[in-house]
């Protein structure tokens, strides 16, 4: 009887499904519940479309565009040329006073941490690597680190 009622005045199962005083048979429950399963699924997949297409614009908008190597424009020479090697030499002695800089602090560490004299160890070669750890990992030797430290 509520059927026929339901179909008189319009209601749909969805109408049914939310009045919880509302007769309705298994079947019936099971496909409303159907329905807010694919709306919801439906609203959702709408969502992540809006979003990669508002991501996409954004990154297009924000993108700093860098000019290939073969079109860069070459200026002429000028006054300036002479300056040059000077610069260059100062340049050179910076990097070299740098370098040297650097091998006197990773001796001096390797010392301290091997409780010896800095006349013992002799720094032959110093290689950098890629960073490869994570920022998480980063953090968490950060925070190793500081908890070390409160005691």
């Amino acid at each position: 009887m509520n059927m026929n009622r339901a179909l008189l005045t319009g209601e749909t199962l969805l109408d049914r499904l939310r009045d919880p005083n509302a007769e309705m048979s298994f079947a019936d429950k099971l496909g409303a519940s159907i329905q807010v399963t694919i709306l919801g699924v439906v609203i959702v997949l709408l969502a992540l479309v809006l979003l990669y297409f508002a991501i996409n614009i954004m990154e297009r908008l924000l993108r700093v565009q860098k000019k290939p190597a073969g079109e860069t424009k070459e200026e002429k020479p000028s006054k300036a040329v002479a300056a040059e090697p000077v610069e260059e030499e100062n340049q050179a002695a910076a990097d070299q006073q740098d370098n040297e800089e650097l091998i006197a602090v990773i001796t001096a560490a390797i010392a301290a941490s091997m409780e010896t004299s800095t006349h013992n160890i002799v720094v032959r070669n110093i290689v950098r690597t890629a960073d490869t750890t994570p920022a998480w990992g980063k953090a968490g030797r950060v925070e190793q680190i500081n908890q070390m430290y409160r005691v």
